[in-house]
């Protein structure tokens, strides 16, 4: 009896560490080639439909947002179908070919292959707050190097018709996940006082986990049709 017990109980082991190998391959490799691979493909899409079908009327974009001022909002007449990319966004602090779909939604399946639009905020360029969540670790690490973000970093999104660039105005910021106020069109905490038009950045801390969230604010500073090139800045 004691060796059948001894037996099941290596046998045990060797499932248990077995699992725990296939687990961490999972995590730490086919989530990243599954997320590179629908990114990838979220990209070529997305250039796909632009060459396809230029949009020559622009709406009057929202003016510069800053500190005091207090811009008129801007209606939009384009709506994002969810679960797809409709942006690109641009970091070169991540990297100079860093450069990630953005999708409508920040649900299971939206983050996996690519950043997160999370639905009700803003749209890129509007008055209000366009709010983007992204992974830090696992399904393609988009995120990870979310800490090294400084104040005056470029934020840059594509969405084929302008470019908008916004400009990082502090340190990222460690809350609980339950601080949904820095969603809200003007956050409490970023130190804007007056509606503009802002950027918030999320993703999960620690690294490794999801007990608490890094957030960055931005407020816009350009915007530009993509038919004049790419903004000084993007590429170095």
């Amino acid at each position: 009896m004691g060796r059948l017990v001894a037996r099941t109980l290596v046998e045990l082991c060797i499932t248990v560490g077995a699992l725990i190998v296939l687990l961490t391959c999972y995590l730490l490799y086919w989530t990243n080639i599954a997320a590179d691979q629908a990114m990838a493909g979220e990209l070529s899409r997305l250039q796909q439909q632009w060459n396809q079908s230029r949009v020559t009327a622009a709406p009057t974009p929202a003016p510069s947002a800053s500190i005091g001022a207090a811009p008129s909002p801007t209606p939009s007449a384009f709506a994002y179908p969810p679960d797809q990319a409709f942006a690109v966004l641009s970091i070169p602090r991540f990297g100079r070919d860093w450069k990630k779909p953005i999708i409508e939604g920040t649900g299971v399946g939206d983050l996996q292959k690519g950043i997160g639009h999370y639905a009700g905020t803003a749209e890129p360029g509007q008055v209000g707050n366009f709010a983007l969540a992204g992974h830090r670790r696992t399904w393609g690490n988009p995120f990870n190097d979310f800490p090294l973000l400084r104040p005056g970093d470029r934020i840059y999104i594509d969405d084929g018709r302008f470019w908008y660039v916004y400009r990082l105005d502090r340190t990222p910021l460690r809350t609980l996940p339950t601080d949904i106020g820095v969603l809200d069109p003007v956050p409490p905490e970023s130190g804007y006082t007056q509606p503009g038009s802002y950027l918030t950045l999320t993703t999960c801390d620690p690294a490794w986990g999801h007990s608490h969230r890094l957030i960055e604010w931005g407020r816009l500073v350009s915007v530009t049709p993509v038919s004049a090139g790419e903004p000084q800045g993007l590429s170095g």
